[in-house]
């Protein structure tokens, strides 16, 4: 899903070499890359990484495989010190050729980890044995605590140093996402020792390049560090700066747009409630508030072309964003140009207005509403975005609404992913990012894209910015804030709205739109919205207001 503009591209790509000697508490690394090689099958020699400890050593790892290239640590690292991002593309390593993030090495995948309680009790000793030789016996969890993986009784030698081939046997039994929500539990709760100990050792379970769990959890690690360090908001001032070239980002976006339905759903069925919302009307004026591409009109405009009697006069207003900026290579002007050519080809009477500035800094005078027009608005996957009564007293989510309410539009269409991240406290928001990025995950890897790296960039380049965002930052600097469709509707409700019954015909066209894509997708009508599905999952949800 795209971002604002305070977020607009990170490649979130970089791995570490050889078990360390030292860990700091704070995560505070200083990496020094010696080769940028983008994607290698080779080992990882010619790239070092470095840790300088801070209040104390806690921990010495001792292995006489410790000098060796050993294992690939295929986590982003986050390093504010560091003279470059830490967000740079570096490198990754295939799955297919480092063996400890191969396809039959899952670490807790959903489809692969074992339903028993008796399986679920030993993958939680050993996760606590691995804590307290990492930590010490004095580092013990208590039943009261929200992780408590053995009971309290339990008991093991103090150790002063911790045998890496022993550390190595046991992480392929541990759950990924166990050892991922006992370490945000740790984040949380500012138990920095234990947090960098977790940290260590889901630097061996996570890779941009592995099952989905484990991508989703390179990101989950990369925004626990951030968080740590207390670096978000450093972070994504630098990401601005590490942005690829647009026609690489444009690439990126392409990939995702053709391997999995997010925005098809909602391009297809805003686009038949228009359709059937301005049925009658003779000159339609559609708000964008993110226009990106333009890609929706097209087919719109192709649509209304054939209406019987004529197509209507259409005038687009689009709001720009920085990534689709970027992506493009220009303005709003090549937009109006490209629509401008479609309309020409239709013989549609067009008109394109462009709002090169934020969604929350659009006034009424910058939409120069006519008289006679039919207003149309349209909000695809961007009023999350929006700051609300939590962020600062400007509350631009709740304004937007009623400044578009104030215009009496024919119709809103409004699509969002289902998720609720918005004002949710720390732990229970990661735990929600972790659920609903897995499910987002699982579905990308089915659409079967066959160039790995090409998808390894598309989703960092185009999801994972989203999750460091959500796990990192807070207040201004946090802005992907997601709400349930419930939240959206009490909010479109105190605006003055009434809720907008969707046809049959919406349903029927993301149904045929959705052949192309996995069978594990499925559309469900309900509560007069319709929700995109990933097997048992919501993931968006696209509803129309007037």
């Amino acid at each position: 899903m795209q971002t604002s503009q305070e977020h607009r591209s990170a490649g979130i790509h970089g791995f570490y070499h050889q078990p360390v000697q030292e860990i700091d508490p704070y995560g505070l690394s200083r990496v020094q890359i010696l080769d940028s090689n983008m994607y290698s099958d080779a080992g990882s020699q010619g790239n070092s990484v470095s840790f300088d400890t801070c209040l104390g050593q806690i921990f010495t790892l001792e292995s006489s495989s410790a000098t060796a290239g050993f294992v690939v640590y295929d986590s982003p690292a986050a390093s504010i010190s560091s003279n470059r991002s830490p967000f740079s593309p570096q490198g990754s390593h295939s799955c297919i050729s480092d063996p400890h993030h191969s396809p039959e090495n899952i670490y807790g995948s959903p489809s692969s980890g074992s339903s028993s309680a008796d399986d679920d009790n030993i993958l939680r000793q050993k996760l606590r044995e691995l804590e307290i030789s990492l930590l010490g016996p004095e580092s013990d969890v208590t039943d009261s605590g929200s992780f408590c993986f053995v009971s309290g009784g339990y008991q093991a030698e103090p150790s002063a140093s911790w045998d890496w081939n022993q550390m190595m046997e046991m992480i392929p039994r541990l759950d990924l996402k166990q050892v991922l929500l006992a370490c945000a539990d740790a984040v949380s709760n500012a138990d920095i020792q234990r947090a960098a100990g977790l940290m260590h050792v889901l630097d061996q379970m996570v890779s941009v390049s592995g099952e989905p769990i484990q991508r989703v959890g390179a990101y989950m690690l990369e925004g626990l560090r951030a968080r740590l360090e207390l670096s978000g908001s450093k972070i994504y001032r630098a990401l601005k700066c590490e942005a690829p070239i647009s026609s690489d980002l444009m690439t990126y976006m392409g990939i995702l747009y053709q391997i999995c339905p997010y925005w098809k759903f909602a391009y297809t069925s805003a686009n038949v409630v228009i359709q059937e919302a301005v049925e009658y009307e003779s000159r339609i004026h559609i708000i964008d508030f993110q226009i990106a591409q333009g890609s929706q009109w097209i087919l719109l405009m192709q649509m209304l072309a054939c209406r019987p009697g004529g197509p209507p006069a259409i005038r687009i207003t689009g709001v720009d964003d920085s990534q689709s900026a970027h992506a493009r290579g220009g303005g709003l002007d090549i937009v109006g140009q490209r629509l401008s050519k479609v309309a020409e080809s239709c013989n549609v009477p067009f008109e394109f207005h462009d709002v090169a500035m934020d969604g929350c800094e659009v006034q009424l005078e910058h939409l120069r509403v006519q008289s006679g027009e039919a207003m149309v608005v349209n909000f695809p996957f961007v009023l999350h975005h929006m700051p609300d009564e939590s962020v600062n007293t400007w509350n631009h989510r709740d304004r937007l609404i009623r400044m578009v309410k104030s215009l009496s539009p024919r119709i809103v269409t409004l699509v969002e992913q289902e998720s609720n991240t918005n004002t949710k406290p720390f732990f229970p928001r990661f735990i929600e990012t972790l659920d609903y990025y897995t499910a987002m995950f699982e579905s990308i890897a089915a659409g079967g894209s066959k160039d790995i790296k090409q998808r390894i960039n598309a989703e960092q380049q185009c999801v994972a910015r989203d999750i460091v965002n959500m796990i990192a930052c807070e207040e201004a600097e946090r802005v992907e804030r997601h709400e349930l469709l419930g939240k959206w509707r009490s909010r479109f409700t105190m605006a003055g709205f009434n809720q907008y019954k969707l046809s049959s015909s919406t349903t029927t066209a993301v149904k045929d739109m959705l052949r192309e894509y996995d069978k594990n997708y499925s559309v469900q009508e309900r509560d007069w919205a319709l929700y995109l599905r990933w097997r048992n999952r919501d993931m968006a949800t696209s509803s129309a207001w007037r």
